[in-house]
């Protein structure tokens, strides 16, 4: 394993922009980026991940206090190798030109149009803990394949992680291609200021604005990758065992710390009772006990771990049923790690903190409805999810929540699911976030997309009569 460290002294604002000026020196310095060199450096990632794989999930465990090796070893290691060969496998097909159509009737005397695809820059990527491989990783498929360098700057609360991914980069990359800069909000803070060609950020919606503020000074692109809480909608026609299981398998995945997590459900009034029997008995089969069972991760920090039982005491004593889903009967109160159960919050209100926030825990609020409307209205008079979930069977509902809901992304009769899909663009809406990555669209967000037209000789000679002196050409009756 590689020795990696985590006192490395915080970089300086001078030792990034130094960094900065390098990386953008060398790509003018390399000219036109040929696929042989995109391959090479996404391939070397590859190597990363496959070479090293063992070695990030137990970093990983460390920097959670505990977190599912196999889950680690899924959702991270395997998570970010799967885009990055995606990309070696398409990116020649994604770098060709691609013809538009002309202007009639320029077209009928040979001119042209295409785009062409170019490399920005140098891309800098503000990575979160809560994959911070994955989401490391991750968007380098389209970075790299795009042909740019990078600058990442990993998140402050999975040091041991941040830190190992910083050598490793280091060991397989040349600075003036990739380099990471690791350090707390204030180098963070930092880095966002810099005049990057283009800013991915993967984080909170809190943090997202004062990025976004940052980037603006330097006019630089930004790509937001945000969260939000992503609604359940389970319809009378859905199997109702199958849909509990595959929500809460969903909520309990990293204990809930995931950004598309579903966030609350609504199930119909007379199906609540049988969705929460549905939810403990499958929570049941997946973790017969939880305080140490290495399939059941902790939450990250002990200020994430207050802010959870925070909302719990809140939903409690401004009256939802509070119903803990602890199949052991173990006693949380003293652990090593800090492990929350599962627990669904029954009849939640607006005025709860639960309903406010997102909850990036294995808590989830269970709401009932009448008709199916009032689910829909409901997810319209809140902010736009990153991603909403429809469980049934019945396709005029089904085609009814799609066309008069807005959301980031959609899985149908399962959770997150569509984030796993390469093929389809990955992005919020609004408060969600702005941008979209992954697959082609990843390349092509990271890229320049220029227009170029070429002039016929016919068609040139012929535009040269079009010109000044009009009038004099309107009374003689000349035309081109």
């Amino acid at each position: 394993m590689t020795e990696v460290t985590t006192d490395s002294k915080a970089p300086s604002l001078a030792e990034m922009q130094d960094r900065l000026n390098a990386q953008k020196k060398a790509q003018i310095a390399g000219g036109y980026v040929p696929l042989a060199q995109r391959l090479d450096r996404l391939k070397r990632c590859a190597s990363i991940l496959e070479n090293n794989g063992s070695a990030l999930c137990d970093a990983m465990r460390q920097d959670f206090g505990h977190r599912s090796l196999e889950q680690s070893k899924m959702a991270d290691i395997d998570g970010a190798i799967g885009p990055i060969k995606n990309a070696i496998k398409n990116t020649k097909h994604w770098m060709k030109p691609e013809q538009r159509s002309t202007l009639f009737p320029l077209n009928l005397f040979g001119s042209r149009s295409r785009i062409e695809y170019q490399p920005l820059g140098v891309v800098g990527c503000i990575s979160p803990w809560n994959f911070p491989v994955q989401l490391t990783f991750a968007p380098l498929a389209g970075i790299l394949a795009a042909g740019n360098r990078t600058m990442i700057k990993p998140s402050e609360y999975t040091p041991i992680t941040s830190e190992l991914m910083k050598t490793l980069i280091e060991s397989a990359f040349d600075a003036d291609e990739i380099a990471v800069f690791t350090g707390g909000p204030e180098v963070g803070q930092a880095f966002s200021g810099l005049a990057f060609d283009h800013l991915l950020f993967t984080g909170a919606t809190g943090i997202a604005k004062h990025v976004m503020r940052a980037a603006a000074e330097n006019l630089v692109p930004v790509t937001l990758e945000l969260g939000g809480k992503s609604p359940v909608i389970v319809g009378r026609s859905a199997d109702m065992n199958l849909a509990a299981r595959n929500i809460m398998n969903g909520k309990t995945m990293n204990a809930g710390q995931i950004c598309l997590a579903p966030d609350y459900v609504m199930v119909p009034e007379e199906s609540r009772d049988a969705f929460v029997d549905a939810a403990r008995a499958a929570v049941g089969d997946m973790y017969p006990d939880l305080k140490d069972n290495p399939d059941y991760t902790s939450i990250v920090n002990e200020r994430h771990f207050d802010r959870l039982q925070g909302y719990v005491a809140d939903a409690r004593e401004k009256g939802a049923e509070v119903l803990e889903i602890n199949p052991a009967n173990e006693d949380f109160s003293q652990q090593e790690h800090h492990r929350v159960p599962p627990t669904l919050i029954v009849n939640p209100t607006e005025e709860m903190l639960v309903m406010q926030e997102e909850i990036f825990g294995p808590l989830l609020p269970v709401k009932t409805y009448g008709n199916v409307a009032e689910t829909i209205d409901y997810v319209n008079d809140h902010e736009r999810p990153l991603g909403l979930y429809y469980f049934g069977k019945d396709s005029a509902e089904t085609r009814r929540v799609l066309d008069e809901t807005v959301s980031g992304g959609v899985t149908l009769n399962d959770v997150i699911m569509h984030v796993a899909q390469e093929d389809l663009p990955f992005g919020g809406v609004g408060p969600s976030g702005m941008g979209s990555y992954h697959g082609i669209e990843g390349f092509k967000n990271f890229s320049h997309t220029k227009s170029i037209y070429t002039q016929s000789s016919v068609a040139s000679k012929l535009i040269a009569k079009m010109g000044p002196p009009y009038k004099k050409k309107a009374e003689t009756g000349q035309s081109a």
